[in-house]
């Protein structure tokens, strides 16, 4: 099992949630973050004073998949979240040792 971290923009939230569903993926959980990458954050003008903002905020998408719907999650994921502007954000995928439903105790693939 696999799971995928996605940093993404905010308006791009629904767009993802769509995709990732008709993907096949049954739970997500999202975040709202705060970061930056390459871009360094970026500069604003407010009342006439220029400031910087170093912490871009975004949305971290987190969900869990069997390794046979990975590649296809993360397409889903690629293809809604695309801009084709800087800051789109990032995947991160790492595998999972354990997972377990605290509910019935279920472990594996039958607690996702």
């Amino acid at each position: 099992m696999k799971k995928i971290e996605a940093i993404i923009r905010h308006f791009k939230l629904e767009d993802v949630k769509n995709a990732l569903t008709e993907a096949g993926v049954a739970g997500m959980t999202i975040t709202e973050v705060r970061g930056f990458g390459r871009q360094k954050g970026h500069t604003e003008t407010y009342r006439g004073t220029e400031y910087a903002i170093d912490f871009v905020p975004k949305v971290k998408v987190e969900v869990v998949v069997d390794d046979g719907r990975l590649q296809p999650a993360i397409d889903a994921v690629l293809r809604a979240a695309r801009t084709g502007q800087i800051g789109d954000g990032k995947i991160f995928v790492s595998d999972l040792r354990e997972t377990i439903r605290i509910r019935t105790g279920e472990t594996g693939e039958d607690a996702t």
